[in-house]
């Protein structure tokens, strides 16, 4: 049985604004957000060049002690390979493989962090059969990644985005 995907759109709509942000903060030189009438301060996202350094990443990440006492998944390494088409990223329980879109049309947008942890996000769920694939759970793994991977300030960016979108956290 397939469980039902019911957030899903509504967790891609975040992430593009949270990117949104990002980029924006990127592109003006100013690393300060107002958020919900508070000042916060985002950290550097990273960005990477190809297959390769997204590899190294998710090795790295996947290798933090602190993941790996979290989440038993972390012991499985993950292949990353390059995808074709530029729409998406996904990942592959069957092979355990992450699959970016590379450099094409003049952007890499999959090749960054929060893209990156998403797809980490997936790949640490114990039971992906019994869970939606963007769940309140799912969602709780992301922000948690984000949150000791990127940074609090990142976390509390993404998490507000995904709730004012609707989105079940948890």
């Amino acid at each position: 049985m397939t469980v039902r995907d019911g957030q899903r759109a509504k967790v891609y709509d975040a992430e593009q604004l949270v990117r949104g942000v990002f980029d924006r903060a990127d592109e003006h030189g100013v690393r300060t957000v107002e958020l919900y009438g508070s000042q916060l301060t985002l950290p550097i996202e990273r960005r990477f060049a190809s297959v390769e350094s997204v590899q190294s990443y998710t090795d790295k990440v996947l290798a933090l002690n602190w993941v790996r006492a979290r989440w038993e998944r972390a012991a499985v390494a993950v292949r990353v390979r390059s995808r074709a088409g530029t729409t998406a990223a996904h990942y592959e329980a069957a092979g355990n493989v992450l699959a970016v879109p590379l450099h094409t049309g003049g952007t890499a947008w999959a090749l960054r962090e929060l893209v990156i942890l998403h797809e980490l996000a997936h790949h640490l769920e114990s039971a992906p059969e019994s869970a939606a694939p963007h769940g309140p759970e799912f969602c709780d793994r992301y922000v948690d990644l984000v949150d000791g991977v990127v940074g609090p300030e990142a976390a509390l960016l993404l998490r507000t985005t995904m709730l004012g979108c609707g989105v079940r956290i948890g």
